[in-house]
């Protein structure tokens, strides 16, 4: 029973004594911060939001493209011809349009009525243009990792001297470098440091390891593209890869 009254805090009519949160946290940051704090941690939020998003969304895109990868090795070159082959291939698959594209180049360039290109030339040509296309899709997105893995850590750093400063003012404004004073806009300061580092570091591994997949994904369309043009140029469809 003694034990319930001191848990309780009703001991001698005593109230329970309230427990107060971190003064120094996150929400406390945005509670007394000024204009200039809460926007630096606006920045860092939506960049840490950003580059989450690209990341995810890149490697499923990367994912559906090896998924394509391997679609066209079982139906594409099964199919009776070019054209049939890329019809068998989902519609918005990068491979479907690359044998389109050579498909189309091919019919160009036997349409023209003076040839001062030859058609191993011009295959080459109309091939890379698509490839192109494909890679810079694959791109698309990367470079907004890449800001944020190198730009995070300076916006942190700008929150820190901003704190400091707010530290430094503190201390001039009462005389003295009391805790009370300087325990606030220091740990402000040093929130700022941990949040650049945590939204630039997953930026930084993650565009590194999306680079690496999208060489690995791109090796296996240069393939089919060479594939595809030796089909083109030889007149049967073979199986290339």
């Amino acid at each position: 029973m003694i034990k319930f009254l001191l848990w309780s805090g009703v001991v001698l009519g005593q109230p329970a004594t309230e427990v107060l949160g971190n003064p120094y946290g996150i929400e406390a940051l945005w509670r007394q911060g000024d204009l200039v704090a809460r926007a630096t941690l606006v920045i860092l939020v939506v960049m840490s939001i950003g580059s989450w998003y690209i990341g995810i969304a890149k490697y499923l895109e990367q994912a559906r493209l090896m998924k394509d990868a391997r679609e066209a090795e079982e139906k594409f070159w099964r199919a009776g011809g070019i054209d049939a082959g890329a019809a068998s291939l989902r519609e918005d698959s990068p491979f479907r349009f690359l044998a389109q594209e050579g498909a189309a180049a091919a019919k160009d360039h036997a349409a023209m009525a003076k040839r001062e290109v030859d058609i191993d030339t011009w295959l080459a040509m109309a091939l890379e243009r698509a490839i192109d296309v494909v890679s810079n899709r694959l791109q698309t997105g990367l470079a907004f990792l890449a800001t944020v893995g190198s730009t995070a850590p300076f916006v942190g750093l700008f929150g820190t001297v901003w704190g400091i400063y707010h530290a430094l003012t503190a201390i001039g404004i009462a005389g003295q470098a009391s805790i009370d004073k300087v325990a606030g806009p220091v740990g402000e300061a040093l929130i700022m440091t941990a949040l650049g580092l945590a939204v630039a570091v997953p930026a930084v591994l993650g565009y590194n390891w999306l680079v690496r997949r999208n060489r690995v994904a791109m090796e296996r369309v240069r393939r089919f593209s060479s594939g595809v043009r030796m089909t083109l140029l030889g007149g049967t469809h073979l199986r290339h890869g």
